[in-house]
């Protein structure tokens, strides 16, 4: 996550792409994990560093570029000292009738004590003294997150941050006070929590968990501009917070709010936009019976965003929440969203009398609370809820259709490397593989029955699972073609993650580099191993895609002599994946998908103008166009062979 938001910091993309990628991170999120695990001291210093770099680099990137090239497209982001007269009558009224009667002013003092502080809330600290009696106390005013961060005034496109008007108006909360110091902070809490291993109810110890997580520990306090010993001081003492905790930032907390301003009505600052094609073989099924026999006839490859998931894994669900051969509908549910089409077709299906199932993982970090809500609704539909294990998450994205077919019953299988999320679906690049594959299906099958019953896992057909077989799997692919490379045959390995980081992967990805094994690495956010290394790693390429499209796709082909392996799933090459997670990688054997699996790779590989490189020191350098040379952007080319693939369907049909 840091090196992602680094290069997407120091890049000169455009103005969308730079807010969304730059902007749009949970903060938490880089106290959440490191890559190798240690929490000691040393690893928490390095990391205060690496943070302050980076918001200093945000805050610089801020005031430097964004903010003026928004103001030369007359969107901008001031303060109250610039507004005019007009703009001042129209702000004060706004405040009276919008702000102010949703302040609470808390001021800490004789049986007053310092306010909870709720996690990553804007809140301003300020110094309050009576200027008859000359008493002082410390109070806090919270910024109302219900209220547009940026509030709009006037008709020149000025917008004003929510905490400078409310910091403006303080007299009002306070009348007859002489405001003496004033700051906006923001906290950050401890938001992991464990569950134990023995938790009888597995639901209710969730819930207990995150009640707890409300009132985490302070591992973070965020304070912007100037501010004096004295309230920094008051703020550690009634945060509970040491100073390697406080992290001074100059200028805005919180950038990510910044996508309101993405939001404006405004696409001549915007990308074109993009409306994701149907994939050819899902245009042509009329109904659920068709679309069954599109399946059954070959394994269907999708890729979002640039395929729809709308017409495939959507339409693929509700046939068979509607279709009348169909027995049993069975999903794994990781992240899901409001208008996420699984819910409906779990309680479709239970209403029509099928068997509907699904795995809830409700240790989604962060997605917590919503699961538990999905769950109790699915289980008041008739559905069977099923929560998996406290000590491993499952996040195998997987869906299994049962149909009575002549005199026996088909399995149908979806396996995704993305989740269950029509918003996610529009924005995340993320591959979908459709299959009726005897095998694989009764791999799935038996996998499901595993998590929702009692019993050890057997060994799988063709899928690698973990924590039981996935990681010796994956080695035992890469010590193919290191034995290919070394008998001096074709030996290739291409990987696409959003992680790697597993030591023992990692050394054996350089012993297969030091037989001569080509190997390519497209790693989306961090990446451990060092590429280039003379005697180590020479013949290893690692880059990084960052486009309007998050690459959150993972799969791997490797080619060990003769024989070619592709395999594609939910598995990023890390420890708590292989170890601590259900996850699955599945392999990808009709001969279109591989060609669609290898060209995609080719194009990742051929991209210089939003693809970054890692030298053997570790840092990214971002690639370029040579002189002459014309840029080439993954993403784009993608977006353009959809395109082209909907326009010779549209131009057969027309004929």
């Amino acid at each position: 996550m840091p090196q992602e938001v680094a290069r997407a910091l120091l890049s000169p993309l455009p103005l969308r792409t730079v807010l969304f990628v730059a902007f749009d991170q949970e903060e938490a999120g880089l106290l959440v994990r490191s890559p190798d695990g240690r929490t000691a001291p040393e690893t928490l210093a390095e990391v205060r560093e690496r943070t302050l770099e980076l918001t200093s680099a945000q805050a610089k990137l801020w005031k430097r570029d964004l903010r003026p090239a928004l103001a030369d497209a007359r969107i901008v982001v001031g303060d109250v000292e610039d507004c005019n007269r007009k703009e001042l009558d129209e702000l004060e009224q706004r405040f009276d009738r919008d702000i102010f009667p949703i302040l609470t002013p808390l001021a800490v003092g004789p049986g007053q004590p310092f306010p909870y502080i709720s996690p990553l809330s804007l809140s301003l600290g300020i110094f309050v003294r009576d200027g008859d009696t000359g008493e002082e106390r410390f109070a806090r005013v919270k910024v109302p997150e219900l209220l547009p961060r940026f509030l709009a005034i006037g008709e020149r496109g000025l917008f004003l941050p929510l905490e400078r008007v409310i910091r403006h108006f303080l007299p009002r909360l306070f009348p007859g006070m002489e405001i003496v110091e004033c700051c906006t902070f923001r906290v950050t809490r401890d938001a992991d929590f464990e569950v134990s291993d023995e938790a009888d109810d597995l639901l209710e110890a969730v819930q207990d968990e995150l009640r707890r997580r409300r009132f985490g520990d302070v591992v973070r306090v965020e304070v912007s501009g100037s501010i004096s010993s004295r309230m920094l001081e008051r703020l550690e003492r009634g945060l509970h917070a040491g100073r390697e905790q406080i992290y001074l930032i100059q200028g805005l907390l919180d950038l990510a709010e910044l996508q309101e301003l993405v939001r404006l009505d405004r696409p001549d600052l915007k990308d074109e936009a993009w409306y994701p094609v149907v994939h050819p073989r899902f245009a042509a099924p009329a109904d659920a019976e068709e679309l069954f026999a599109e399946i059954k006839r070959n394994d269907i490859l999708v890729h979002h965003p640039f395929d729809s998931f709308a017409s495939s894994f959507e339409a693929f669900l509700l046939a068979a929440s509607r279709d009348p051969a169909v027995v049993a509908l069975k999903t794994a549910l990781y992240r899901t969203s409001e208008d996420s089409p699984v819910v409906p077709a779990l309680v479709e299906a239970a209403e029509h009398g099928k068997q509907s199932v699904s795995l809830i993982e409700l240790k989604a970090r962060f997605d917590e609370s919503r699961n538990i809500g999905w769950s109790r609704s699915l289980e008041q539909a008739g559905v069977h809820v099923v929560y998996g294990f406290p000590n491993l998450k499952i996040h195998a994205k997987a869906t299994l259709i049962v149909r009575r077919e002549g005199d026996g019953l088909r399995r149908y299988v979806h396996l995704g490397t993305g989740n269950y999320n029509i918003l996610t679906a529009r924005t995340y690049e993320d591959y979908g593989l459709f299959t009726a594959d005897p095998e694989i299906a009764a791999d799935v099958a038996d996998l499901f029955n595993h998590l929702t019953g009692f019993g050890r896992p057997q060994t799988f057909r063709k899928l690698l699972v973990a924590p039981w077989g996935l990681r010796q799997g994956l080695l035992e692919q890469i010590r193919a073609v290191r034995r290919a490379a070394a008998d001096g045959e074709e030996a290739r390995i291409r990987i696409k993650v959003n992680n790697l980081t597993d030591e023992e992967l990692i050394e054996e990805l350089y012993r297969a580099a030091q037989e001569g094994a080509k190997i390519d690495i497209v790693a989306r956010s961090i990446c451990t191993l060092r590429p280039g290394v003379p005697g180590l790693s020479e013949t290893i390429r690692v880059r990084s895609i960052l486009g309007r499209f998050l690459e959150h796709s993972r799969f791997f082909i490797f080619d060990a002599g003769a024989k070619r392996t592709f395999l594609l799933g939910s598995a990023d090459l890390m420890p708590r994946n292989l170890d601590h997670r259900i996850e699955l990688l599945a392999p990808v054997e009709d001969g279109r998908a591989q060609q669609d699996l290898v060209r995609a790779f080719d194009v990742l590989l051929a991209d210089n103008a939003s693809a970054w490189e890692m030298s053997s020191e570790g840092r990214w350098m971002r690639l370029r166009p040579k002189k002459g040379d014309r840029g080439r952007q993954a993403q784009q080319v993608f977006m353009r062979s959809a395109r082209a693939r909907a326009r010779r369907r549209a131009a057969s049909g027309s004929r």
